[in-house]
């Protein structure tokens, strides 16, 4: 079965649990989609297929011992370079970190593997993991496999790419603004950021940067099914000691009506016809299905949280960040971090802490919000995906890529989980572009997000392996 790469997660780790596929068998088959389409795509940057097959070998072994399997057994997956991994070196996209060799895997790889996974390979990022368009010096530019003029978004845009076109069954991405959210929706695939705290974090060689923590990226699964996303979400949510802010909340909530709110406009976004029309699709589904769905002009805010998150994210250690941005010499990075100096500077530790006491104001609206409305209907973006680089085409088109991405920054400033999800296509000005809309809930009601975003995938299209113009 040479297309067993053309499964969901779900089907494929059940298939091999009743021995109807092999775990070398799928792993053979991942790695022959990889070489078809990745040197086009640029998605994975690191793999060893010795090591994937002898994972593969492991789990098969294991079965026919009669072991106990873990929800993923022999299903390939991917993992993002910025996490540890052991024996590879964790770059984050950047020439300082290339030897950065990882010598014990981070809570996500761990947990992976401990469900049985099969790492396929490493994923792509743009340097220092700060853009929302993916590409370096070290590892090269990755190509969106659905319209090569759009981004794959960042920067989990290797994840995405990667999934979008059937290189592995499910992703991992990290999303401080977006970097999860933003890849989904521009490769038209569904993504997931959790709630601060559901997925413990943590890099060996970098602990000051990666253990829980408001200004942590936190880790997520992004798939082709939300069936599949719920299942990477149960996988990484495992505990882990090494992170202090890992929180043992239940993966599904108390019982709560189905009752959404849609906000198109939200602090005024000027949300462009392509996405509304995605959004009020959307809606029509929930309604359909019995949900009452009511549109809101005005939510908690959203723009504030969004200015008060930059502000926190960049003033979190900004002179090394900017300094090591200007000894690696990624542009990209440094158009991102100088064009956000003044939100920077002056963060002394007073107003730091006026923030903290902000986000918690800011934290109980919101949480008041969703005890009326249990999910909240977003734009992803104000805009269709972005063309390629565009955010390095000067000064206006900077600021109209982080003007369009509020709703991604602003909701993990309250801490919030919130999913992508994928809605088909629309056109945009360089042709075909994928769309989504975003679902939010309170914090630790991921089971919402994804209740929210069944009956909406149900109701329309399955999403398509992308089939790129091979080079």
């Amino acid at each position: 079965m040479s297309d067993i790469w053309r499964l969901s997660a779900v089907e494929l780790a059940s298939r091999i649990r009743n021995r109807e596929v092999s775990a070398v068998d799928a792993a053979r088959s991942a790695l022959s989609r990889l070489n078809a389409v990745n040197p086009t795509l640029n998605a994975v940057i690191d793999h060893r297929p010795e090591d994937v097959l002898a994972q593969a070998a492991d789990v098969d072994a294991a079965l026919a011992r009669g072991d106990a399997l873990g929800p993923l057994a022999g299903v390939p997956v991917t993992v993002k370079v910025n996490v540890d991994q052991a024996g590879y070196a964790t770059t984050n996209g950047v020439n300082l970190q290339k030897d950065l060799i990882a010598t014990a895997n981070s809570p996500v790889v761990d947990n992976l593997r401990r469900a049985g996974a099969v790492i396929l390979g490493r994923t792509n990022t743009p340097a220092f993991s700060l853009r929302w368009f993916t590409g370096n010096a070290l590892h090269g530019d990755t190509l969106n496999p659905r319209n090569p003029s759009l981004t794959p978004g960042g920067s989990s845009g290797g994840a995405a790419s990667a999934v979008a076109a059937g290189i592995g069954h499910l992703a991992h991405g990290t999303d401080i603004a977006g970097s999860i959210r933003y890849p989904a929706y521009a490769c038209g695939v569904h993504g997931l950021r959790p709630s601060l705290g559901r997925v413990a974090a943590y890099n060996a060689a970098l602990p000051e940067r990666s253990i829980g923590g408001q200004l942590t990226a936190v880790s997520g699964p992004l798939g082709r099914t939300i069936a599949d996303v719920r299942l990477g979400l149960a996988v990484l949510a495992a505990a882990d000691p090494r992170d202090p802010w890992w929180v043992p909340a239940p993966l599904v909530g108390p019982d709560a009506p189905r009752r959404a709110a849609l906000c198109v406009n939200p602090d005024g976004m000027e949300t462009e016809p392509g996405v509304v029309k995605a959004l009020l699709e959307a809606a029509r589904r929930l309604a359909d299905a019995g949900w009452t769905v009511d549109t809101l002009d005005a939510i908690p805010p959203m723009q504030e949280a969004a200015d008060l998150q930059i502000r926190m994210w960049m003033a979190d250690g900004y002179d090394a960040m900017l300094a090591a941005a200007e000894k690696e010499g990624d542009q990209g990075a440094l158009v991102a971090l100088r064009g956000q100096r003044d939100k920077a500077a002056g963060a002394d530790l007073s107003n730091f802490s006026a923030a903290l006491t902000r986000r918690a104001t800011l934290t109980r609206l919101w949480e008041l919000f969703f005890a009326e409305y249990p999910v909240l209907l977003l734009p992803v973006s104000a805009e269709l995906p972005f063309p390629d680089k565009l955010d390095l085409q000067g000064d206006a088109a900077y600021a109209r890529v982080w003007r369009a991405q509020m709703t991604q920054i602003g909701v993990p400033f309250m801490g919030l989980p919130a999913l992508s999800v994928a809605m088909g296509s629309a056109m945009s000005s360089v042709g075909p572009s994928p769309v989504g809309v975003q679902i939010v809930a309170g914090r630790y009601r991921e089971d919402l997000c994804l209740a929210a975003g069944e009956v909406i995938e149900a109701a329309g299209p399955a999403i398509s392996i992308a089939e790129p113009e091979l080079r």
